[in-house]
């Protein structure tokens, strides 16, 4: 369980969509394989505009990104529903995305796979703060503090313990809803 999150954010503005947090040609890789996950990782908002995103999300050659939590404008994830995109983000070391609003489907691939905690603000933080500024965020309190002030965020409600337990499929196991894999 994850109540406070801490790192240097990545900023990005308004319909980020899928394209560019994991392009078409990388869907091929399985993120169930482990080498295949941590390459998605690598490719992570490799979509981005160079002209926009002059800084890299992940430095070349690399699978991990300093920057583990993301903060967007409005409508993140947008685009083609694939699951690809918050495992592509987790994999890289992503923590959390802190938005605006979402795509709906972003948001729901992002609790069933568990990999990320997508958060929505009720400031346009992408226009406050800065790309490699070190921000944190309290899940418990829903806020986020930068530079000795802070905002708040609107609470994940029942989906943060789905989260907290790696996605839709470890949850319902815990809990009894599916059963738990036979043990040979």
């Amino acid at each position: 369980m994850t109540d406070i999150l801490e790192g240097a954010v990545y900023v990005v503005q308004d319909n980020i969509d899928t394209d560019q947090i994991i392009p078409a040609q990388y869907l091929n890789l399985v993120p169930t394989i482990p080498e295949e996950y941590e390459k998605l990782g690598s490719y992570a908002l490799i979509g981005l505009p160079e002209s926009l995103y002059p800084t890299r999300f992940i430095e070349p050659q690399q699978t991990k990104t300093k920057y583990t939590i993301v903060v967007a404008g409005r409508n993140f994830g947008c685009g083609s529903s694939r699951e690809h995109a918050p495992i592509a983000m987790g994999a890289s070391g992503v923590t959390a995305v802190i938005a605006e609003s979402y795509a709906r489907i972003f948001f729901r691939n992002c609790v069933a796979t568990g990999e990320l905690y997508p958060v929505e603000a009720t400031t346009r933080l992408c226009n406050v703060l800065k790309t490699g500024q070190h921000v944190k965020i309290d899940l418990k309190q829903n806020k986020l503090t930068a530079d000795g002030k802070t905002y708040d965020l609107k609470p994940l409600g029942e989906v943060k313990p789905v989260i907290d337990e790696g996605g839709i499929f470890n949850f319902a196991r815990k809990n009894g809803l599916i059963p738990s894999a036979a043990k040979s």
